[in-house]
């Protein structure tokens, strides 16, 4: 653990939670004590409760991928193999949010945040639906609004992880094909996009990973997976680090009750590892507490 590092992690060897899934993704922290997380290529939900056995809670999330909570609490999963973006109750039901953009059918919904207005943000790449399936010409960046209105944020490449700076006025997304950047979209109060720029380029020689989920902790440095490991940078894009763990992960999630456990959902398993600052709450978190 460099010195860099250091300053990031408190702990340099990650604890594998659990094994023996296909490809895992979508991690997330329940305040009530567990990990959601999702095992794509066999469309189930997983949660974990550290230091006990993982739970089946779903077998049909339509090759579900990244998972946030709205402001009730309720599940928010972007069911890639059923190109659409769902929420999901206690009892069981569900509701698509969004599964269409001006009457044409959404590509592959990637990954989800929430917002503290109660909006959802969803990234949406293409390149995986085969061509004569495509409708929409254009991948980009999505936002659903508290009243059920959609709206194209942004067009990009290949847009993937995002996640949005602690006073919620960046939000931040990775690319995965042809440029390896992640960029910064500065917002207004109302969230259109002001200015649009390159944070920090994650081109590399590794041989595996590419720039994927992303997270935030509260003094505003970037956690993103990619090649090789955890990327983390600092506020203004200086790289600090690559955080290394057994398998190269997909995306990661901060959790614990104090915020400062990474879960990290890499391939065919999870980890945790334990981090100096807390990750940036989810906005329902603070409603929860009242």
């Amino acid at each position: 653990m460099g010195d860099d590092l250091s300053r990031v992690l408190e702990t340099a060897q990650a604890e594998r939670l659990a094994t023996g899934f296909v490809f895992t993704e979508g991690p997330l922290w329940h305040p009530d004590g567990f990990y959601y997380f999702v095992d794509i290529r066999r469309s189930h939900l997983h949660r974990i409760t550290p230091g006990k056995a993982v739970e089946l809670v779903r077998a049909d999330t339509g090759e579900g991928n990244g998972t946030t909570f709205d402001l009730h609490g309720r599940l928010v999963i972007c069911e890639g193999g059923n190109r659409r973006v769902t929420r999901w109750s206690a009892d069981g039901r569900s509701e698509v949010l969004m599964d269409r953009h001006e009457g044409k059918r959404l590509n592959r919904p990637n990954d989800v945040v929430c917002k503290s207005d109660g909006s959802l943000w969803f990234t949406d790449p293409g390149l995986r639906v085969p061509l004569a399936q495509r409708e929409l010409a254009e991948a980009g960046v999505y936002r659903i609004a508290p009243d059920g209105a959609t709206s194209l944020v942004a067009d990009c490449e290949y847009p993937n992880g995002l996640a949005f700076s602690p006073d919620e006025r960046t939000l931040y997304v990775a690319n995965t094909r042809w440029t390896a950047y992640i960029h910064a979209f500065e917002l207004d109060a109302a969230g259109k996009v002001l200015r649009r720029r390159i944070f920090a380029d994650m081109s590399s020689d590794e041989t595996d990973g590419v720039p994927d989920g992303m997270k935030v902790d509260v003094e505003g440095r970037i956690y993103c997976t990619g090649p090789g490991g955890t990327w983390v940078f600092a506020p203004d894009g200086t790289r600090l680090g690559i955080i290394r763990t057994p398998e190269v992960p997909a995306n990661l999630a901060f959790g614990g009750p104090d915020l400062r456990t990474l879960f990290l959902t890499a391939r065919t398993s999870v980890y945790t590892l334990r981090a100096t600052t807390p990750g940036q709450p989810h906005p329902w978190y603070r409603v929860r507490k009242g």
